[in-house]
């Protein structure tokens, strides 16, 4: 009997472990935690700067805001007496290759007589307010990964990075969907598309309204949702009074996305707001996982965390805030290069694999997240076929105001067609990015888009 009882115990702790180990997945410990107070940021990058200094050490961040700023309209370069330190271009690239992502040189590759990398003095202005920090410092020890009914899902944690030391590529791609940039805001936005011949169409000119309820205080995402939006067309007139009202949730199955067209009068719930979808927002040309180089559920992917890498990548970009108009920002095949800051900075390197028995236009990515923002600012796109078909970007802006850096404009270049997409561009617009209070519940609902809508 006392055999039975050791095998009886034995193998309830062997099914402990494998649950544990396939349905949740441990918090850091508090030696681990400690971490953010010393050696790294408290948001989880390295404090240090590099051996040869070329990346300086974290002090802060950038938080010392323009006496000039209005709240709402546009804010200006810190850094726009800069000169670059060297450019990388087709013919130097080999120079330069280990510090350059896939994307990147396929891209000097293709246009090299238009593409190129002005690489200025690295800053490293990332901040977050103290709220932000305390609240990452406790998810390092509550926040765990819990398997839910699309697939992990973060538990525990609120308001902060919910897993500033990361264990695995699925951990670090929520810090990429839950990244702090403000937890209220409006913006008057512009997005369009270029054929491969180089004509640009403008496809929406949009307003939009946003909530992050992730950071809310009291909230934290305590009915799961971590992230709304509502858009409304102003244009072209084609497109006028459309609009898109989305919630992302925790679990992505409570996730939901409404359209609402004038020409029908009509909301629409739409059925499949996800993955390898186009969404309505874009006009159709971007996928829902492919806003903002990545949002959405992650359960069709396995993801790898490859490890961390020095490379050249957009960052403090607040010339496409300053531009006068779009024109000042779009070469034929590009943003212009002179329209891009490029810094040298430390990045997770994320892979993901398409699942056995899952289906999507794009079976493999490769993404890098940014080690003081977790924001996703490049990424390839690879098809069936495992051509690189797609190189995705997002362009980092300071703003000291709220503060945080903030990924705004992004979109992709279509490696096999030769068109390209640039969504969110703010160039022009009056209001940018306004940081707004608390929106109600009832703001990002099917029936407040239908009042917005007009014909």
């Amino acid at each position: 009997m006392k055999h039975n009882n050791k095998i009886v115990s034995l193998l309830t702790a062997l099914s402990a472990s494998l649950i544990f180990a396939h349905g949740t997945y441990a918090a850091v410990t508090a030696d681990e935690a400690a971490k953010l107070k010393s050696t790294l940021t408290p948001m989880g990058a390295e404090r240090a700067g590099n051996a040869d200094g070329s990346i300086p050490a974290w002090s802060g961040g950038y938080t010392k805001a323009d006496p000039n700023y209005k709240e709402g309209g546009k804010r200006g370069d810190p850094f726009a007496s800069e000169k670059p330190l060297f450019t990388i271009t087709a013919q130097n690239m080999s120079q330069y290759a280990d510090k350059l992502t896939p994307g990147v040189q396929a891209m000097l590759k293709k246009y090299p007589d238009s593409y190129r990398l002005d690489v200025f003095p690295t800053h490293r202005t990332a901040a977050a307010p103290q709220s932000v920090y305390d609240a990452t410092f406790a998810n390092a020890t509550t926040g765990k990964l819990v398997d839910g009914a699309a697939g992990l899902m973060p538990q525990g944690a609120a308001g902060g990075i919910p897993f500033p030391v990361p264990k695995d590529g699925a951990e670090a791609m929520w810090n990429h969907l839950l990244r702090w940039r403000g937890a209220s805001w409006r913006s008057a936005i512009s997005q369009y598309q270029t054929t491969a011949d180089g004509k640009r169409v403008l496809t929406s000119d949009a307003r939009a309204d946003f909530q992050m309820p992730w950071y809310l205080p009291g909230d934290g995402g305590s009915k799961g949702v971590f992230w709304a939006i509502r858009m409304i067309n102003d244009g072209p007139p084609l497109r006028a009074g459309e609009g898109i009202t989305g919630l992302e949730n925790l679990d992505a199955t409570k996730g939901a996305a409404w359209t609402y067209l004038p020409g029908q009068r009509r909301v629409r719930r739409l059925p499949n707001a996800c993955c390898d979808t186009p969404t309505p927002a874009t006009a159709g040309i971007m996928s829902f996982d492919e806003i903002t180089v990545f949002t959405g559920r992650i359960d069709r992917f396995d993801w790898k965390l490859v490890g961390k890498k020095e490379m050249y990548i957009p960052y403090n970009s607040n010339r496409l805030l300053t531009a006068s108009n779009a024109d000042a920002l779009f070469d034929a095949h590009h943003l212009k290069s002179d329209a891009v800051r490029w810094e040298l900075h430390r990045v997770w390197v994320v892979e993901a694999t398409l699942k056995s028995g899952q289906r999507h236009v794009m079976p493999k990515s490769t993404y890098y997240l940014d080690e003081d923002t977790w924001a996703g600012v490049l990424a390839e796109r690879y098809d069936a076929r495992g051509q690189l078909a797609k190189v995705l970007w997002g362009i980092p802006v300071v703003m000291p105001d709220i503060p945080a850096v903030v990924t705004l404009s992004s979109g992709f270049y279509d490696m096999l067609s030769g068109a390209w997409f640039a969504s969110d561009i703010y160039a022009g617009k009056n209001e940018q990015y306004r940081i707004m209070p608390p929106y109600k519940d009832s703001v990002f609902t099917a029936d407040a888009m239908a009042g917005e809508g007009i014909r």
